[in-house]
């Protein structure tokens, strides 16, 4: 839960994803078979600016099927068509391996790293990224 929302206390609420939601735009679900697989939305979206991805989850049974970056992709094509974002961002934690393995072979390049605490109090790197929309 950390990876999708470090603000959240946990059990996570319904209350809390949806305060959540409604400081956010464009939420999107991904649908396997009838089943929600995975979410994600902009937290930061600019008319001809930046837009910023947030909230990616994608279900342990969907992963390693194409559906993190089919959404990612998704995002992306919101982002450059809706918003017509000059950049998209997308920050992930360090121990999120298949965000920071997913991320650049969209084309995410690293361009800062934040420290910060994890739940437990423990020092975790926030890695951010963006892809400007002349690299696509």
């Amino acid at each position: 839960m950390f990876f999708l929302f470090p603000k959240a206390v946990f059990p996570l609420t319904p209350t809390q994803l949806q305060d959540a939601i409604e400081q956010r735009s464009d939420s999107m679900v991904v649908e396997l078979s009838g089943e929600i697989v995975a979410f994600a939305n902009f937290y930061r979206w600019e008319s001809g600016g930046r837009c910023s991805i947030g909230n990616v989850i994608v279900s342990p049974a969907a992963r390693g099927r194409g559906v993190g970056r089919y959404l990612i992709e998704q995002m992306l094509g919101l982002a450059f068509s809706k918003h017509q974002a000059s950049e998209v961002t997308v920050s992930c934690f360090n121990q999120n391996v298949a965000g920071l393995l997913l991320y650049p072979k969209l084309g995410f390049q690293p361009y800062a790293v934040e420290e910060r605490q994890n739940k437990k109090g423990n020092r975790v790197a926030l890695i951010h990224m963006r892809l400007q929309r002349n690299e696509i």
